[in-house]
């Protein structure tokens, strides 16, 4: 009976010492949430999935978050709070600490256009919303009270030679999800076909299309959906 005893503490021990292994190689992701201008903290929603499928996903609430970066997976989070711009960032394990910890502060505007964030923040992995880019409904074809914001962005792009960004496509997520990711390919297609018509250089503009996979939010009524259907330009190089 003692030998058994024993035994199964050994296996007990040994199983601790495994977990306890295996959470201090575990990373991380913190930071503190506030207000850009007054430096004031800001309770926000948080909102984070792992990238690329996002079959990993949280929320949260408060100024500040922490959570696990698992399998060593990247992860996009969004910031969202009333009278603020939504912020959003891609959290990599490859850039955290010695502590093992990825370290993203965010800070959080007054709300405005894609191109002015762009020429005030020009910090490669911003990603920004193409707040007045339109469409036809369901389809690719875009509205010409979206050309101002068009052309404001390309001409970003040829007063920034080392910029280049990748348009995202975004749709709700109704519908089938095959159709909509086709919709969201079409529409940063069109979008960066008209920077190129534009004279911004073929090289300078990625695209990715996402359909409803990335949902800024899970609420079922037409604010939210309106909120997931979006086209975003996202800073790669600078």
């Amino acid at each position: 009976m003692k030998k058994i005893n024993v035994l199964m503490l050994v296996g007990a021990l040994m199983s601790f010492a495994s977990m306890a292994q295996q959470k201090d190689t575990l990373i991380y992701a913190t930071g503190k949430i506030f207000n850009y201008e007054t430096k004031e903290p800001v309770v926000a929603k948080i909102s984070y999935q792992s990238l690329p499928y996002g079959n990993k996903v949280g929320m949260l609430s408060g100024n500040s978050f922490s959570f696990p970066l698992y399998d060593n997976e990247k992860y996009s989070i969004t910031v969202e709070a009333p009278g603020f711009s939504p912020a959003k960032y891609m959290l990599d394990p490859a850039s955290a600490n010695a502590d093992r910890k990825v370290i993203q502060d965010i800070a959080l505007g007054l709300p405005a256009s894609a191109a002015k964030t762009a020429e005030t923040t020009h910090t490669v992995g911003k990603v920004m919303r193409l707040d007045a880019l339109i469409f036809q409904q369901r389809s690719s074809v875009i509205s010409p009270e979206s050309y101002p914001e068009l052309n404001t962005v390309a001409e970003m792009l040829h007063t920034n030679p080392k910029m280049v960004i990748q348009l995202e496509g975004h749709t709700d997520t109704r519908g089938d999800a095959k159709m909509n990711l086709k919709l969201s390919q079409q529409r940063v297609d069109a979008v960066r076909d008209y920077l190129l018509k534009r004279g911004v250089a073929k090289n300078k503009v990625k695209t990715k299309a996402f359909g409803g996979a990335l949902p800024l939010s899970m609420d079922n009524n037409e604010q939210a959906h309106k909120l997931n259907r979006r086209v975003e330009a996202r800073i790669l190089e600078n």
